[in-house]
């Protein structure tokens, strides 16, 4: 699973080098943000269901017509879904900053994301829509530390723009 320390040592590996003073500068920057991105993992996972529901509501609030028939929200069983693949994402985001980097966002969700979404007609505006919101609902110090919510923000900001 990529992360800061396994790019770094595999990039030095791949050069036949040690690690550089700005490689290892690096690795000892995502050590010291380790505490925080615990914290927003663990808040995270905690409360995990209410963000999964808000912003999945979010999601529905916005694009309202995704429930008409024939869009992609038209049945229970597949708003159900679109919940399902929020949930998806937000153990991702969590997963990311247990491991200090975005190799589970990368691996697991972003890697194809927009071709499945345009084959299955899945607004991906409607995933970024519940991410967004998620991310800006965050309020600091109520659900984390100001250190805590930027590693939590960061991770979102990402999704958001890898499916822009």
């Amino acid at each position: 699973m990529k992360s800061v320390m396994t790019t770094t040592i595999s990039a030095a590996d791949a050069a036949g080098r040690f690690p550089s003073s700005s490689d290892l500068e690096s690795v000892q920057g995502n050590i010291q943000r380790a505490a925080a991105r615990l914290e927003a993992a663990e808040k995270l996972a905690s409360n995990h269901e209410a963000v999964v529901k808000e912003g999945g509501d979010a999601c529905f609030a916005k694009y309202s017509y995704l429930k008409n028939p024939g869009e992609a929200g038209d049945s229970q069983e597949k708003v159900n879904k679109c919940y399902r693949d929020v949930d998806h994402y937000m153990r991702l985001v969590n997963y990311s900053l247990v491991v200090g980097g975005t190799g589970p966002l990368d691996e697991w969700a972003i890697a194809g994301a927009r071709e499945v979404y345009r084959t299955l007609n899945l607004p991906s505006a409607s995933y970024v829509a519940a991410f967004a919101f998620t991310r800006d609902r965050l309020c600091v110090p109520r659900d984390m530390s100001a250190q805590a919510g930027g590693e939590y923000v960061a991770a979102l900001d990402y999704i958001v723009n890898a499916l822009t």
